[in-house]
């Protein structure tokens, strides 16, 4: 049976963490037949992009090793999503590979700059808008100006978060990224609607990747617990009873990007397990 996304392209920024939600979104679209195209900084450019926090090229190349075991091109590209030229060109290396860009997912993000509001620099401040949304807005437009162009509709998905939702302390300039998201998907789908692109946000609760397990030392020390207590005071306000996984994000990615989502549009879903209801 042809698989749903078979002969269409999947560019997914943010993808070259092993264990990371760019990892798991690109392996899920895999198994629906897409084609990937892996993307992330890949070397640190600045103090904004420290090794540890950021995809390094040597692992998109082995996510990639492991993504074409499932029989689906796949290629990877550094890319800096604060640089508009830099997103074009990705977008360029899509069609040129792959022969269409169909699927764009921004997922790229500054998770790790967490600190009081009066201790936050400007160059921190510009850092994580820079990422979370002026990126997303450039991946956005890369990948509409080219799904225009071909005529035949395409998906947009912007992992958005829970912070899209809610005001959490010591996360100013991130929440108000993920905030700036909503709107950023309301308006966008006004527009490119009539050529068949749809435009949606995901927001995830609470996900332990690499960058989670760090949050959660973070918090737990910030509020005098064991990361133990910490996970299990957050598992206790999920109505599901556990935090997010990478999966569950990949899955609602995945939904999105089939042709049976096709008139759901502008919408920041909740993947929370019930723990941000609206």
């Amino acid at each position: 049976m042809t698989k749903p996304l078979a002969g269409r392209t999947a560019v997914i920024t943010g993808s070259g963490r092993k264990g990371g939600l760019g990892e798991a979104i690109a392996l899920r679209l895999a198994e629906d037949g897409a084609n990937i195209v892996l993307s992330d900084v890949g070397a640190s450019r600045d103090a904004a992009t420290p090794e540890g926090m950021i995809g390094l090229s040597s692992e998109m190349d082995a996510i990639a090793q492991a993504i074409r075991a499932k029989g689906v091109e796949v290629s990877a590209k550094s890319c800096d999503v604060r640089s508009r030229d830099e997103v074009q060109a990705l977008a360029d290396h899509a069609v040129a590979t792959h022969g269409s860009l169909d699927i764009w997912v921004n997922n790229a993000g500054i998770g790790y700059i967490v600190k009081p509001l009066l201790d936050v620099s400007e160059d921190e401040w510009r850092a994580v808008l820079d990422v979370n949304l002026s990126g997303a807005f450039y991946g956005m437009q890369a990948a509409a100006q080219r799904m225009v162009a071909q005529g035949r509709g395409g998906r947009i998905v912007n992992i958005a978060s829970q912070a899209a939702k809610s005001g959490f302390p010591n996360m100013q300039a991130y929440t108000a990224s993920k905030h700036g998201l909503v709107g950023l998907v309301r308006s966008a789908a006004t527009e490119l609607g009539t050529h068949g692109i749809t435009v949606n946000n995901v927001c995830p609760n609470h996900v332990t990747t690499g960058l989670g397990a760090w949050q959660n030392a973070y918090f737990a020390q910030k509020q005098g617990k064991t990361i133990e207590q910490y996970m299990a005071d957050m598992a206790g306000r999920i109505p599901m009873g556990r935090p997010g996984l990478p999966e569950d994000t990949a899955n609602a990615v995945a939904f999105l990007c089939q042709d049976g989502s096709g008139y759901i549009t502008a919408e920041s879903m909740n993947v929370s397990g019930g723990e941000e209801p609206h």
